[in-house]
């Protein structure tokens, strides 16, 4: 170990063990672990309110695992950090890189700056399993079809690294100059609306690998085919721990493969990790193509006729469309921060297919409530659903919301614990409550129209008018 000084700059990677940057800055002598708030950039994509909610409590668990010697700052990071560095002596830069194009571009003046002041400015990788400047066809071109990304070019180039363990020791340094806390942050919100998240969620370093423990011993197993099934708990709930760097794709990955082997199920195995592959080609896409998250991939899509509608948007948001799974999914997801991944596809067809409201409104509205808003696979979702992304699903796949439901809620448990107002109706009516006799109704509770909304739009008018709208389009050359 030598006796340079280091500012670590902990930013999407809120954990101790298995990061890199803070790993390499351990070795190399005394650090200073810093964080900052820095929005500057983002524009439209500033931190939703239950994102901040998050990193509120992520960043109290991280200043405890580093005896309160977190550093905490608000404002541009390029000015901060230079500002620390001059006011400390500091020999060296190092953290962990991030893919959203305002931070590449931070990054690059950043490191710019420091070569210039003779100073060490080093960056890793905190996030990914592969980088996505590593993975790229034979042409050196960038895969645009998931299944060729994943198959012939990650699993063909070199296997993810090992997770590091926590650095043996960390001298930590604090700027005592700096009198911020957490609270200055000012990330908690100021009414009570987040009270109702907290049952759903621990947060922090240690709760994301216990979340991973238990996914892996009681999901693991039989994953393939019940992740699908909206009560079963064969889905991994990990992507706020990953968003936030609580845990690294390369823990979950390495873990996966080692309970295979014990299990023996490596079907279920390879198939959670392709989630993770899909995860990285969400970030392959953003990286690639900067423009995602607003833009049309497929530009024939710029032509299409949108409609704009406040009142079955707004119904939408509310979970009061008058369709059963699509309500529960949009309570789930104000109730819990969260939606099953199955219903996020209900939800989202619904919206853009079926009420022909443009994507941008659904990703503005998960933006702001889900835990695990994520830049590049907010986006890059959306567009696949839209069916304007690259290796999108055809527009004209319309998920029907009665028997998506019938199929994956066979039992209804998940729709009568979200929509309540049902729960007394039969399974044979309750995604599609509009079919049963005045008289079951009644002795259901319900009342269509009072207790719970009528249908909104009719299904099969609805999907005609989407089906008309992409044939309008249809003729146009798409972006290549």
């Amino acid at each position: 170990m030598t006796d340079k000084k280091t500012l670590f700059w902990f930013r999407q990677d809120l954990r101790i063990s298995d990061n890199p940057g803070l790993f390499e800055a351990a070795k190399q002598g005394s650090i200073m672990p810093v964080y900052i708030l820095d929005e500057s950039g983002a524009k439209a994509f500033k931190m939703g309110s239950a994102s901040k909610w998050w990193l509120h409590h992520s960043l109290d668990k991280l200043n405890q695992s580093l005896n309160n010697k977190l550093n905490i700052y608000v404002g541009n990071s390029f000015e901060i950090i230079t500002n620390i560095i001059r006011e400390n002596n500091l020999d060296a830069v190092y953290w962990n890189r991030c893919y959203e194009p305002w931070r590449i571009q931070e990054d690059t003046k950043i490191k710019a700056s420091l070569r210039k002041a003779n100073i060490e400015g080093a960056s890793f990788n905190g996030s990914l399993l592969w980088e996505p400047w590593e993975i790229l066809k034979k042409d050196k071109t960038p895969y645009k079809i998931y299944t060729r990304f994943y198959r012939d070019g990650c699993l063909q180039a070199p296997r993810p690294r090992v997770p590091l363990p926590k650095p043996e020791k960390l001298i930590l340094l604090q700027d005592h100059s700096n009198r911020n806390t957490i609270y200055t942050l000012n990330l908690s919100p100021h009414k009570d609306w987040h009270k109702k998240l907290e049952p759903y969620w621990d947060i922090g370093e240690e709760a994301a690998q216990r979340r991973l423990a238990m996914f892996l011993s009681d999901g693991l197993l039989g994953y393939k085919e019940n992740r699908n099934y909206l009560s079963k708990l064969n889905t991994s709930r990990l992507s706020p721990h990953l968003h936030f760097g609580e845990i690294s794709p390369n823990q979950a990955w390495h873990s996966t493969q080692f309970q295979a082997a014990v299990d023996l199920g490596s079907l279920d195995a390879d198939c959670f990790l392709s989630e993770l592959g899909w995860r990285e080609f969400s970030y392959y896409l953003l990286y690639h193509f900067p423009k995602l998250p607003r833009k049309n991939f497929q530009s024939k899509f710029d032509a299409f006729p949108w409609e704009s509608n406040d009142f079955f948007l707004k119904r939408w948001k509310k979970g009061q469309t008058g369709y059963p799974i699509v309500d529960a999914g949009m309570r789930e997801l104000w109730q819990t921060g969260f939606m099953h991944n199955r219903v996020r596809m209900i939800t989202a067809s619904f919206l853009i297919k079926n009420l022909l409201i443009h994507w941008h409104e659904g990703e503005d509205w998960f933006w702001d409530c889900l835990l695990d808003a994520d830049l590049a696979n907010n986006s890059a979702s959306w567009q696949w659903v839209a069916g304007s992304g690259v290796d999108a699903a055809p527009y004209f796949r319309i998920f029907n919301p009665v028997t998506q439901g019938e199929k994956f809620d066979p039992d209804g448990q998940y729709t009568r614990r979200f929509v309540p107002e049902l729960s007394k109706l039969p399974n044979e009516f309750l995604f599609k409550p509009w079919e049963a006799s005045d008289q079951l109704l009644k002795a259901s509770g319900v009342i269509l129209g009072e207790t719970y909304p009528k249908p909104i739009i009719e299904l099969r008018d609805s999907r005609d008018r989407a089906l008309q709208a992409y044939r309008m389009i249809s003729g146009i050359r798409a972006h290549s």
